[in-house]
């Protein structure tokens, strides 16, 4: 049995998915009706994947993937949603999505899409996936400075690296919530990575010059 946990606000979306996954032999799903709850209810002993909506109330898609896979690094995040938008594609993707596939997707497909992501795949559609590698291309420049961190940087990643979250980086080092995250955004461009496991694990690697 593959147990989907479902992010969704929309009642009427979640309904239909609800029913697409709960008809499919050897598929159950449970419906969470935003991030908040999510995170709170959501692990690995419950569930193999999560259907998250990238449009959420209150916490964002984003912020929920993020903290999910601080939790549980291995549980596999697939974001659903109406919009090809290369931004927020890259943006899940870097917070630890493992797939990103439309709503409009033939209901098969979905199907499909979620026993290849259990078997280890990561199937993302082929208009999304064009859209990242695009959005790849416009913000990993090639340029000298590529996999080299700025001296903030690898103080943000060090106190990640000794377990802190980003509220309390931002406190540590005196800076916003919003630097932390965009110093993260700028480490995962710089190392080419989409998860913090991956960027502490790469910048053991990095000259302490």
């Amino acid at each position: 049995m593959i147990r989907i946990a479902m992010v969704e606000d929309s009642l009427e979306i979640s309904s239909g998915i609800n029913y697409i996954i709960s008809t499919s032999e050897g598929f159950s799903c449970k419906v969470f009706p935003n991030a908040e709850v999510a995170v709170r209810s959501i692990s690995p002993r419950s569930f193999d994947i999560v259907l998250m909506d990238i449009q959420l109330p209150g916490m964002s898609s984003i912020d929920c993937t993020q903290l999910l896979k601080e939790k549980y690094p291995d549980l596999k995040i697939m974001m659903c949603t109406i919009f090809e938008d290369e931004e927020k594609s890259f943006r899940a993707i870097a917070a630890g999505a493992s797939e990103y596939i439309l709503k409009r997707s033939d209901p098969q497909m979905l199907i499909q899409s979620i026993k290849e992501l259990v078997a280890g795949g990561s199937p993302i559609s082929g208009p999304v996936a064009q859209k990242i590698l695009t959005a790849f291309r416009k913000m990993i420049p090639d340029n000298k400075n590529d996999g080299i961190l700025s001296e903030r940087e690898r103080d943000v990643l060090n106190l990640i690296a000794t377990g802190f979250r980003n509220k309390e980086v931002a406190e540590k080092l005196g800076i916003s919530l919003a630097t932390v995250k965009s110093h993260i955004y700028n480490i995962y461009n710089k190392l080419h990575v989409t998860s913090r496991v991956e960027a502490i694990n790469k910048f053991k690697d990095q000259p302490k010059g």
